[in-house]
């Protein structure tokens, strides 16, 4: 790694990652537009088809896409160091908000300002996920064989295709799309 580490980047970084973490309600995937805000248009540390890429990789990797994601840009950042301040940033709001609503849940559970708190958090869910998606079809989209696969996948989703196969399929079609763009450049195609 080329870039010094200095304790105020990764004070920063760790700051972040805690924001991130901490109010984002829904798991990883409601993460995205929050590290995409802040990561590529705030602080502008990655640009976005680089934060489309690392998210791309952290989904296809096993674990939790929002721990996946931190480390790493973390790592892409600050190498080793910034990938475990990354990650501990991401996790300690959660660890802690758990800790806190586990020792009171059983209290309040059957409160309903509580139940209605999560029925109406449930939508605002959905529409973050699609916020992502919406702020990323840019740097997703480049080209017309792009619009081709992506429908193709969200028709496969809808019909139950397991998500892994859908993966798998779209990766093995973006290998072999750019073998032969790379044989059509290089005047080999058929």
């Amino acid at each position: 790694m080329d870039k010094k580490i200095s304790p105020r980047q990764l004070v920063v970084m760790f700051w972040t990652f805690f924001k991130i973490g901490a109010f984002t309600l829904g798991g990883g995937f409601a993460m995205i537009p929050l590290m995409k805000a802040e990561f590529v248009d705030r602080l502008r540390w990655l640009k976005e088809e680089e934060f489309l890429d690392i998210i791309a990789v952290s989904q296809c990797v096993p674990g939790v896409v929002a721990i996946n994601s931190s480390v790493y840009i973390g790592y892409k950042l600050y190498g080793f160091l910034g990938a475990a301040i990354a990650a501990l940033g991401t996790v300690l709001p959660s660890f802690l908000i758990i800790l806190a609503v586990a020792l009171v849940y059983n209290e309040i559970r059957s409160e309903p300002a509580v139940q209605k708190a999560f029925r109406g958090i449930y939508p605002a869910l959905v529409v973050l996920v699609l916020a992502a998606a919406i702020n990323l079809r840019k740097a997703a989209f480049r080209n017309f064989f792009d619009m081709v696969v992506a429908i193709a996948c969200l028709i496969a989703l809808l019909i139950d295709v397991h998500p892994i196969f859908v993966i798998i399929a779209a990766g093995t079609t973006g290998i072999l799309s750019r073998m032969w763009r790379k044989r059509w450049e290089e005047g080999d195609a058929p």
